[in-house]
């Protein structure tokens, strides 16, 4: 056996049972291919409303991959038959990792680990899919830093190979081996980044997304000039506007707001017109509008 295939065996021998805190766009999608690949899920939200509707997206994005081919009918029901859901965490009382998907803000995240934590065995791991806020400092906050771990996924999870693995000051050596070899066997390709703000990817995407609302915000280029100057000029296959919206403009905001904070660097600072969207409850697709308008039979700008 190959040292790569004896680490993905070390893997499948700890990590058995994972749990998904939050099952919006990203939690369901990392409960997606966490299933997909075989391992037993439990998925939890905060109310039965959106657990409920997290998991018919589940339901709804693996019969598309059976539509494409991807996946036989077969693959898609083993699927949904491991996804557990309910809302009491004492349900992570059995899980061999929690990866915790819930709203880009520390705030809510620091509760969650208060709340999950005593719910754990001694020697369960917790992963974070924050997009932007310190490891170390989210890791301090529970009573396991050692295991506590960066698991950044990129959007929309069952199709974007990258995942980001970001080391806290105390992450253990073991922590990151297991997540890594995790990642591996989801069918990602896992990056070290270190754990500065919004890390490798998203400091260097934001920025330009938040710089192209300068450009629509200053007036040197329409909504539609933006997006197609971008995708002819720079190969790219969505403008960063489209991007924006499909990101939610409320994480591009939050991860903007850390950005700006942590490196206090005037480069990051968020444009005033993507706050005044936030503010507007313009977050893009999630909400039919944001830098267009999705309500129609197409999207149209709205400005």
């Amino acid at each position: 056996m190959s040292a790569a295939a004896r680490r993905e065996s070390s893997a499948v021998d700890r990590l058995r049972r994972i749990g998904v805190i939050g099952a919006g766009q990203m939690g369901g999608g990392i409960a997606h291919v966490c299933a997909l690949a075989g391992l037993e899920v439990i998925l939890t939200d905060v109310s039965d409303e959106k657990l409920q509707h997290g998991y018919q997206a589940i339901e709804h994005n693996l019969s598309r991959q059976v539509a494409r081919g991807r996946i036989h009918e077969s693959e898609k029901d083993a699927a949904m038959a491991r996804i557990t859901t309910g809302l009491d965490y004492g349900l992570f009382g059995s899980c061999d990792m929690v990866i915790e998907a819930a709203t880009e803000k520390e705030e809510i995240k620091r509760e969650i680990f208060k709340r999950l934590t005593p719910k754990l065995q001694p020697d369960t791991l917790i992963a974070t899919n924050t997009s932007s806020i310190s490891i170390t400092r989210l890791a301090a906050s529970t009573d396991r830093p050692e295991k506590f771990i960066g698991m950044h996924f990129m959007n929309p999870v069952p199709v974007m190979t990258l995942v980001e693995l970001i080391r806290g000051i105390a992450t253990g050596e073991e922590t990151f081996a297991l997540t890594r070899d995790l990642a591996v066997k989801l069918g990602k390709t896992p990056v070290a980044a270190e754990d500065y703000p919004a890390f490798i990817v998203n400091r260097i995407l934001l920025p330009m997304i938040n710089e192209a609302v300068y450009v629509l915000y200053e007036g040197v280029g329409s909504v539609e000039a933006i997006d197609t100057a971008m995708k002819l000029g720079a190969n790219h296959p969505m403008g960063p506007l489209e991007l924006a919206d499909f990101i939610g403009l409320d994480t591009c905001l939050s991860v903007m707001q850390v950005l700006y904070e942590g490196l206090a660097d005037s480069k990051y600072r968020p444009c005033p017109l993507l706050v005044k969207y936030v503010e507007a409850g313009w977050l893009g697709r999630k909400t039919g509008r944001g830098f267009y308008d999705y309500r129609g039979d197409k999207p149209v700008p709205t400005r």
